[in-house]
C-alpha cells in the first residue's frame, strides 16, 4: 500500500478483505455463500462509489486548471489525470469482463431473477483460474502479470509507491505464516477450493483496491494544482463497521466520524444513548452483538443511533443525527458424526464439533447433563461418558451458549456368544468324533457396529465356563471349570460317540476405555458338542 493514512472506507474495505480470505479457509456451507454474495455486492457497491469521488476529482482538477488559465505544467498534470483513469478503467473492466466468464463458465450462468444459479461450484472455477489437472494454465496466472503491470505503471504517477496487488502466499502477510498455504502461487491461493461466490468476491476485492489505489494518485495530482483545496461546505456523519453481518457472542466494530473533519474540531459523539471515545475526530465503537429473534435466515436487525456534535466557527455547536443498521447471525454449530447419533452408556463417546460460521473466533467449551465430558486438547474435539439414559450438551463459545442438543444414551449391546473346539469354530450340524475333542473355548464377539464406534470399550472376555460330558440323561464323571476354554482331556477319556459335551457359560467380562473390567449379565445359555 501506498504510505499515509488510510481513509475510514479503506480501513473498511482492509477489514472486508480479512474477513474474505477467513471466509475462503472454511469449508462453506449454503449459509456462507450467501454470505459471501452478501460480501461481492458490498465490494462492488464501494467500487462504483469510489468511481464516481474519483471522477470528480478529475472534475475538479480540470476546473483548477481551467482556472488557473491553462498553464502548460498544470495542463500536462490533467492529461495524467486522463491517463491514471484510462488505465484504472481498462484494469477494471478486464476484471469485470473475468468475473461474467466466471458466472457464465462456472456458476452456469444466471436465473431469471439474476442471482447465480449454481454459485456453490468450486471445480470449474479451479479448470477456469488455474488449469485442468496439473497443468497451471489457468487466467490466473495472466490475470497476475496484468495486476502486477497495472501496479507498476500507476507508480510512475505517484512519489508513493504501491505494492503488487497479486501476491503469492510467501509473500501475503496473511498467508505466509500458515502451514497449509505458504507454498501456494497467487492462483491456487485465490481460486483453488473457491466456490463462484467467493471467487467473485475476490476479484471484485481486486477491482476495489484499484479504484482506491486511483484515488490515492488522483489526489497527489489534484494537490499539484491546487484541486485539493476544497472548501468545508458538507457535513456527512457516518458509521463505518467491519462488516453489517457479526455473530452472536462476538464483537462489533467500527469507526463513527463525520466525512469533513478539521484538526481543530474535536466532536462528541453517543452511541444509543452511551458516550464513545473519540480519537484523531473518529469514535471508535465496540461492543458486544446480541442475538435473539432470528429470522428464517438466521438474522436479526439491529439499529444504531448516533449522535455527533461539533463547534463551528461561529462559536455554536452543531448536532448531526444518524442511524445505521447491521445484522446480528445466528451462530450455528455442526457434530461431525453424519447423524446425531446414540450414546453408549458409560463408554468414550468420541465427538468432534465444528462452527464453519466463527471461523477462527471458534473457542468452544462444554457442559454435560447426564454425561462427564473429557477434553482432547484440540479445538471442538471431546469424549461424553454418559451416566444416564439421556444427555443434554450445551455448547458455548468464548461464554456464550449456542444451544443445546440431546443425545440418547444406548446400553451397551451384548456380544454375542462362540463355541470352539479344537481351536476352530464348531459345526452344530457335523458334531465332532469322540476321540478327537481335546479342547473347548467360548469366545465373546463384540456387536459389530458398537466396537466400530468405541474400540476402546468393546473389549469382551469369557471369564469361566463349566464342561461336563453327559450321556443319555446322565453325567459321566466331574465337571471341570476353565478361564473361557481349555483342555477337556479329563472328560476325553471317558467319551463314546452318542455322547455329548454340554457347556454352561459362568461369567463374561467386559474392560472399557478406562482400563476397569466389569461383569456382563448374560443369562443362562447352554450349549453342547455332540460326539460320533
Amino acid at each position: 500500500m501506498a504510505g499515509g493514512k488510510e481513509t475510514p472506507r479503506q480501513k473498511m474495505i482492509g477489514m472486508m478483505y480479512l474477513v474474505l480470505t477467513a471466509m475462503l479457509a472454511l469449508q462453506v456451507s449454503s449459509a456462507i455463500i450467501e454470505k459471501f454474495i452478501l460480501l461481492n455486492n458490498s465490494l462492488e457497491l464501494s467500487s462504483g462509489a469510489a468511481n464516481k469521488i474519483n471522477q470528480e476529482t478529475v472534475l475538479k482538477i480540470k476546473a483548477a486548471v481551467d482556472k488557473s488559465g491553462n498553464r502548460a505544467a498544470d495542463v500536462a498534470v490533467m492529461k495524467q489525470a486522463d491517463e491514471v483513469r484510462a488505465l484504472t478503467s481498462s484494469m477494471v473492466s478486464e476484471l469485470s469482463a473475468l468475473k461474467q466468464e466466471i458466472i457464465t463458465k462456472a456458476g452456469a450462468g444466471l436465473k431469471e431473477d439474476g442471482s447465480i444459479k449454481n454459485p456453490q461450484e468450486e471445480q470449474k472455477v479451479a479448470e477456469l483460474m488455474i488449469g485442468s489437472g496439473s497443468q497451471k494454465n489457468g487466467k490466473a496466472y495472466a490475470l497476475k502479470q496484468t495486476l502486477n503491470d497495472f501496479t507498476q505503471k500507476l507508480n510512475q504517477y505517484s512519489p508513493e509507491k504501491f505494492q503488487p496487488l497479486a501476491l503469492d502466499a510467501k509473500d501475503d502477510p496473511i498467508s505466509k505464516n500458515r502451514a497449509d498455504q505458504r507454498n501456494k502461487d497467487f492462483a491456487e491461493l485465490n481460486f483453488d477450493q473457491t466456490p463462484v461466490a467467493a471467487a467473485l468476491a475476490v476479484l471484485s476485492q481486486k477491482q476495489t483496491d484499484i479504484r482506491r489505489m486511483e484515488g490515492e494518485v488522483l489526489n497527489y495530482l489534484a494537490s499539484k494544482v491546487g484541486a485539493a483545496d476544497i472548501k468545508f461546505d458538507r457535513i456527512l456523519a457516518m458509521i463505518s463497521s467491519e462488516s453489517k453481518v457479526v455473530v452472536a457472542g462476538t464483537k462489533y466494530k467500527g469507526e463513527m466520524f463525520i466525512a469533513a473533519s478539521a484538526s481543530g474540531i474535536t466532536p462528541r459523539m453517543s452511541l444509543n444513548g452511551a458516550p464513545v471515545r473519540v480519537e484523531n475526530g473518529k469514535g471508535i465503537i465496540e461492543f458486544t452483538a446480541q442475538g435473539g429473534g432470528y429470522g428464517a435466515d438466521g438474522l436479526v436487525r439491529r439499529v444504531l443511533q448516533g449522535v455527533i456534535s461539533f463547534p463551528t466557527p461561529s462559536g455554536r455547536d452543531t448536532t448531526v443525527r444518524l442511524e445505521q443498521e447491521y445484522f446480528v447471525a445466528k451462530p450455528d454449530y455442526q457434530i461431525e458424526t453424519g447423524t446425531m447419533p446414540p450414546l453408549y452408556l458409560g463408554c468414550a463417546n468420541k465427538l468432534s464439533i465444528v462452527s464453519p460460521a466463527l471461523g477462527a473466533l471458534w473457542a468452544p467449551d462444554f457442559r454435560a447433563d447426564g454425561a462427564e465430558v473429557i477434553k482432547s486438547g484440540q479445538k471442538g474435539k471431546i469424549t461424553v461418558v454418559p451416566n444416564r439414559k439421556q444427555v443434554q450438551l450445551t455448547v458455548l463459545n468464548q461464554g456464550n451458549v449456542l444451544g443445546t442438543s440431546p443425545f440418547n444414551v444406548s446400553l451397551v449391546p451384548k456380544p454375542s456368544l462362540e463355541l470352539r473346539v479344537n481351536g476352530g469354530a464348531y459345526d452344530g450340524r457335523r458334531g465332532a468324533a469322540a476321540s478327537s475333542v481335546r479342547s473347548i473355548q467360548v469366545v465373546a464377539i463384540p456387536d459389530e457396529s458398537f466396537k466400530n464406534f468405541s474400540p476402546e470399550d468393546a473389549q469382551f472376555r469369557v471369564s469361566q465356563i463349566q464342561v461336563s460330558l453327559a450321556r443319555g440323561s446322565r453325567r459321566i464323571g466331574n465337571p471341570v471349570t476353565l478361564n473361557g476354554g481349555g483342555s477337556v482331556s479329563a472328560l476325553a477319556a471317558n467319551a463314546e460317540p452318542g455322547d455329548r459335551y454340554v457347556i454352561e457359560v459362568l461369567g463374561v467380562q467386559r474392560r472399557n476405555f478406562k482400563g476397569e473390567t466389569s461383569n456382563v449379565e448374560m443369562g443362562s445359555q447352554p450349549m453342547t458338542v455332540n460326539l460320533n
